[in-house]
């Protein structure tokens, strides 16, 4: 019971609670969706057996989000939304469709196999994308740890690109598919470091001559997308194993120099 004497002070007000902003930012998240409906529409294909523009389409869904980010940080327009946004993006046009793609036009057959191959490389997607967000703070941002999801993708959306453009069934190279598959999902959770080319600004002048590469590269690409597209990427999957490689090399025969006996 209240005291008879107690005086009933009016409470003091609260202090004004700033109100969280709810509005997200149009233009880098139309690139986000356009490269998840790249994705999606990659599915879709596959489904109705149309296998060329779904590897197709997923390649799509890689330039699309290669240029959601630099969109961002060009408009300044980054924000915790968009960076949630654009890695459930890549879990369905990295992750889900190229395993779903490479599954139904080649490795249906080969059973529980092909399905495995598939799951290892979808959760392995999952997984690459996870780390990645938990340590984008405290890693080196020239470098990935581990293939990163697009490269993996290309990989294998492209041997199945470039099989189809040299009319090979993919019930003829379905344990190559599977291999390449595994070899995907495994390099994306891996410990090995890729280059990863954030360290270019686009703002900084450049010699001629890399003007020069560039036009080369288009028209390479130009002149047989498949078979370009896929070598490319086949080097950049190869290159962080040979980099490892040889600063393992590296250290071993500097610590052998160093313990040799005079």
């Amino acid at each position: 019971m209240q005291p008879e004497n107690e005086v009933i002070t009016e409470s003091e007000p609260l202090p004004p609670v700033e109100r969280r902003r709810r509005g997200i930012y149009i233009l880098p998240n139309l690139f986000t969706t356009a490269a998840l409906f790249a994705g999606f529409y990659a599915i879709v294909q596959a489904m109705n057996g149309r296998y060329e523009d779904a590897a197709v389409a997923i390649f799509v869904a890689m330039v699309l989000d290669g240029l959601d980010g630099r969109v961002a940080r060009l408009t300044n327009t980054q924000s915790q939304f968009g960076a949630e946004y654009d890695s459930l993006s890549d879990m369905v046009s990295f992750g889900a469709a190229p395993s779903l793609v490479i599954y139904e036009w080649a490795m249906r057959d080969l059973g529980k196999i092909g399905w495995i191959a598939a799951f290892i490389y979808c959760v392995a997607a999952a997984l690459r994308l996870a780390r990645f967000n938990t340590n984008i703070a405290v890693i080196d941002k020239r470098f990935f740890q581990g293939l990163p999801s697009p490269a993996a993708a290309a990989l294998v959306a492209g041997f199945v690109w470039i099989m189809l453009d040299s009319k090979i069934p993919g019930h003829d190279v379905r344990y190559v598919a599977a291999a390449i598959t595994v070899f995907a999902g495994i390099s994306m959770v891996s410990n090995i470091f890729f280059y990863s080319g954030k360290d270019i600004n686009l703002r900084k002048s450049v010699p001629f001559s890399v003007a020069l590469i560039f036009v080369a590269a288009l028209l390479a690409v130009h002149y047989d997308p498949p078979k370009v597209l896929f070598g490319l990427f086949v080097c950049y999957a190869l290159s962080g194993y040979v980099m490892t490689a040889w600063r393992l090399l590296k250290k071993r025969r500097s610590g052998g120099a160093r313990h040799t006996p005079e």
